[in-house]
């Protein structure tokens, strides 16, 4: 795997890569060796946080964790990221695009958690109204929401704001 490792308010050390190597190496067996896997540490309030991302065609494997030291949210992360994988295993190997990006290895394996599909259990339709994002973000905390789906007044759009950590919001908007 080819690591791109950077940091934001600290200092990439030694002994940070090296453990990026060692944890990370773990999930090795799951893709091929010119994978691109980006590492960003950063500190926020006393907060050592972690993001790693995987892109692949069509998919984007992500994880952040962030606790009191950055090691542990080296751990952390390397947990989430390996049950991602396993987890949406048939879903990822499902598509043709993918298949360089995995080990050949990974496809022969079966587990158990092969009968753990992603299942619908509810739909709702509703109209979708056109309203500006800050609006938006109002309707959504009225509603109580962590997201909330509308239709853009200015590009006509359909967008999605979501809320952050740390009372912020998000705006998700298509890109053509």
């Amino acid at each position: 795997m080819n690591y791109i490792i950077s940091g934001k308010n600290i200092e990439v050390t030694e002994g940070l890569k090296s453990a990026i190597y060692d944890k990370l190496g773990r999930l090795e067996k799951f893709f091929a060796d010119d994978t691109d896997v980006q590492v960003t540490f950063s500190v926020e309030k006393e907060r050592q946080k972690i993001e790693v991302t995987i892109p692949m065609k069509g998919h984007i494997i992500r994880a952040e964790q962030s606790s009191d030291d950055m090691y542990v949210s080296i751990d952390l992360v390397v947990e989430v990221i390996e049950r991602q994988v396993t987890r949406y295993k048939k879903k990822i190997t499902d598509k043709e695009q993918n298949k360089a990006y995995i080990q050949k290895g990974f496809f022969e394996e079966d587990d158990a958690d092969d009968d753990e599909e992603v299942k619908i259990i509810r739909s709702k339709k509703f109209p979708v109204k056109p309203m500006y994002p800050e609006d938006a973000c109002v309707q959504m905390e009225l509603l109580g929401h962590s997201f909330y789906v509308f239709r853009n007044a200015e590009t006509d759009e359909v967008n999605v704001v979501y809320k952050r950590k740390g009372n912020t919001y998000g705006l998700i908007e298509p890109e053509f």
